[in-house]
């Protein structure tokens, strides 16, 4: 099966992009938005819409493969690539990227997507986000030209089964951390809810204590509201580092305050992402693994999920060898190739870190469901549901696919 044509259509990511920085800094909310000048490269506003592009792959049977480049909530910060606007990128796709694919024979996905993913142009490779959505088109033209479906493809290339069973779904509520707290619980998520901890003055508080509080408040919400008995969810709180500024990286303040945590969660797991950022992919990784060695030290049963400054397959790699988090969040359109998230999730399972194939609120439809189907054949520890941070619409689209995927394996297919 060749692919006789390539077209690009710009389009809306299911969230916005923001300038973390600015928002660390004191941008002021404002309903949806922000006041203040962007601090980050290519930012025009604190908050912009988010913007994607679909690459659909022209099949010679006539069918079309397609899949969505999309960029992080947080683009350029802890170094990533910059902001990812559609207008600027269409045009890199058709001179980079077209001419590699049109009138290539479709036998497989790895192979190609491997080829596109390490692409240069100018002695850099592509933005993220364009490998990333050039890797699903890849794999959903391998899968209509095998006449499989995805995680099919995924599981017979790198030697994997396709679960039988549901990746557990993590939903995030955004700012609106306490009515969407109430649609998670309802619908039965097996992880929430995220919550944007991203401010100590407002949300963390000067000591932690605002955390601490909203902790408290949701495992007792848990309880009242959960829609079965055996309903046993685990907390995952993002804090965006801002431990690092309230306790000065003082590690051993940080662990103590996270032995609080622990209690006010209970009778509920708890995980802690990104509790410090020290501006640097080295000190990350010596922060995050003094921080975990630290709470097995004082036996306090709080997991920590690296995310800033883990932004590639190597990263992933790095953290996970020198115990740099419990947990590694795979930030899928950070990785580039969605091949690299495939690596990444199984390079975490060899080494016995929990995989939490995560991303962005910041994508789309498309690329929620190519990574449903790589979670599905790579079995990580969970997933998110995304895009957008209304929960519904997210939770949906994850959870929907995953069923159809269940079923049609079921059925044989």
């Amino acid at each position: 099966m060749k692919i006789i044509d390539m077209v690009c259509s710009a389009g809306k990511t299911g969230f916005f992009f923001d300038d973390q920085k600015a928002i660390k800094g004191g941008a002021v909310p404002d309903g949806n938005t922000y006041h203040g000048a962007p601090a980050t490269p290519g930012f025009t506003q604190v908050r912009q819409a988010g913007e994607s592009i679909s690459v659909m792959l022209i099949l010679e049977d006539g069918q079309v493969a397609w899949g969505d480049c999309a960029a992080v909530q947080y683009s350029g910060a802890g170094g990533r690539d910059p902001l990812f606007l559609a207008e600027d990128f269409i045009p890199v796709i058709g001179k980079e990227i077209k001419p590699l694919l049109i009138g290539r024979e479709i036998t497989g996905f790895r192979q190609l997507a491997e080829e596109i993913d390490q692409h240069q142009a100018g002695g850099r490779k592509m933005h993220t986000a364009i490998r990333y959505g050039v890797s699903q088109a890849l794999l959903d033209a391998a899968a209509k030209a095998s006449r499989k479906q995805m995680a099919q493809v995924v599981a017979e290339e790198y030697g994997l089964t396709v679960s039988d069973k549901p990746i557990p779904i993590f939903c995030q509520s955004g700012d609106d951390r306490y009515l969407n707290a109430d649609k998670i619980i309802l619908k039965g998520a097996a992880v929430l809810p995220h919550a944007l901890f991203n401010n100590v003055k407002d949300k963390l508080g000067e000591n932690g204590e605002k955390l601490k509080a909203y902790i408290e408040w949701l495992a007792k919400r848990i309880v009242d509201l959960r829609p079965r008995a055996d309903y046993h969810p685990t907390m995952h709180i993002d804090v965006y580092g801002t431990m690092s500024l309230a306790f000065n990286n003082d590690f051993e303040r940080i662990t103590d305050f996270l032995g609080g945590l622990e209690k006010a969660a209970k009778p509920f797991p708890l995980r802690i992402e990104g509790p410090v950022d020290l501006g640097d992919r080295e000190k990350q990784i010596e922060a995050l693994a003094e921080i975990c060695r630290l709470l097995a030290k004082k036996k306090i049963n709080v997991e920590i999920v690296a995310d800033e400054w883990c932004n590639t397959l190597e990263d992933v790699r790095d953290f996970s060898d020198r115990g740099a988090g419990h947990m590694i969040q795979i930030k899928t359109p950070d990785l580039g190739g969605i091949n690299n998230c495939i690596e990444a999730v199984m390079y975490c399972r060899k080494k016995g870190v929990k995989a939490y194939l995560g991303g962005t609120c910041n994508e789309t439809e498309r690329s929620a469901q190519a990574c449903v189907h790589v979670a599905m054949a790579t079995s990580p520890d969970q997933c998110l549901a995304k895009p957008g941070m209304g929960v519904d619409e997210g939770f949906m689209i994850v959870y929907n696919e995953m069923q159809r995927i269940l079923a049609l394996r079921k059925a044989g297919r």
